[in-house]
C-alpha cells in the first residue's frame, strides 16, 4: 500500500488535504478521514485509476468538507500546551536551561533542551508511559486468562486503538495514554480477549465483559473523543 504524504488539492467545496492509499485488499474505492492530517483518505483497488479516486472526491465533495469542518482542532506539542494524561491535563513547560529530555512534575509536563526539541521528546515521553501503562493493563488481565502475550508495541495508528496478532502480540495506539484509565482498561481487555478469540463472536464479547466492567462507557467514550486523541502532538 502506498505511503504518500497529503497534497493539497481543489475540490468543488474547497481546498482539502489527500492522501493516495493504493491496496491489494480493496475491492472498491473508497474515502475516509484521517484526523491525524485533517486530510482525507482515498483507498484504490489494485487496477483502478487516481481518476476514479478524483472522481469520488468530487461527487462526495461536501460530506469531506463537512467531516474535515468537524475535526477538532489540532494541538500541537508547544510550550503551554494542555495535554491529557489519562484525561487529565498536563501543561507543557519548556526550560531550555535544564538537561534531562521530559519528565512530569505533578500536572506539568517539562521539556529540556531547545525549542525544536520540545514536541519530539514530549512525544516520546507520552510513548514510554503508554507502553507502560497499557502493559500493566495487559499483564492483569493475562494472569486472569493464563496466557501469555508474546510481545507489546505502541504505534501511531489511526484506524484501531489495538490490535492482536496471530503469534499471540499485541499492539496499541500510543494516544491511549491520554484517555481515561477505564479506556485504557478495556482496550487492553479487548486485545487479550483475541489471545483466546480471534473473532468477534459472542464467546468473545462475553470473555471481554468477564475482564473489564468499562466496555460499553469506554466504547462510548471513544466514539465521542478519540479524534480529539488524533489531533493531538
Amino acid at each position: 500500500m502506498d505511503d504518500a504524504p497529503p497534497e493539497l488539492l481543489d475540490l468543488p467545496s474547497g481546498q482539502a488535504l489527500v492522501s493516495w492509499r493504493r491496496s491489494s485488499r480493496a475491492r472498491r474505492v473508497s474515502l475516509r478521514i484521517d484526523p491525524r492530517f485533517g486530510a482525507v483518505v482515498v483507498t484504490l483497488p489494485p487496477r483502478a485509476s487516481r481518476g476514479a479516486g478524483m472522481a469520488l472526491l468530487v461527487d462526495h465533495a461536501g460530506w469531506v468538507s463537512d467531516r474535515l469542518a468537524a475535526l477538532p482542532d489540532a494541538l500541537p506539542f508547544v510550550d503551554g500546551a494542555l495535554v491529557p494524561i489519562r484525561d487529565i491535563p498536563h501543561r507543557i513547560v519548556h526550560r531550555p536551561g535544564a538537561r534531562g529530555g521530559a519528565w512530569i512534575e505533578g500536572q506539568e509536563i517539562h521539556v529540556a533542551g531547545e525549542a525544536a526539541f520540545v514536541s519530539r521528546r514530549v512525544h516520546d515521553l507520552l510513548r514510554v508511559l503508554a507502553r507502560r501503562q497499557l502493559g500493566e493493563h495487559v499483564a492483569r488481565k493475562a494472569a486472569l486468562l493464563g496466557c501469555e502475550v508474546a510481545r507489546l508495541t505502541v504505534r501511531d495508528t489511526s484506524s484501531r486503538w489495538g490490535s492482536c496478532a496471530p503469534n499471540g502480540g499485541l499492539s496499541f495506539s500510543w494516544r491511549l495514554v491520554m484517555a481515561p484509565d477505564a479506556v485504557q482498561d478495556y482496550v487492553a481487555a479487548h486485545e487479550v480477549a483475541h489471545l483466546r478469540h480471534m473473532n468477534h463472536g459472542s464467546r468473545f464479547w462475553a470473555l471481554v465483559d468477564r475482564l473489564t466492567p468499562n466496555a460499553e462507557t469506554a466504547k462510548d467514550w471513544l466514539h465521542e473523543h478519540g479524534a480529539r486523541l488524533l489531533r493531538v502532538g
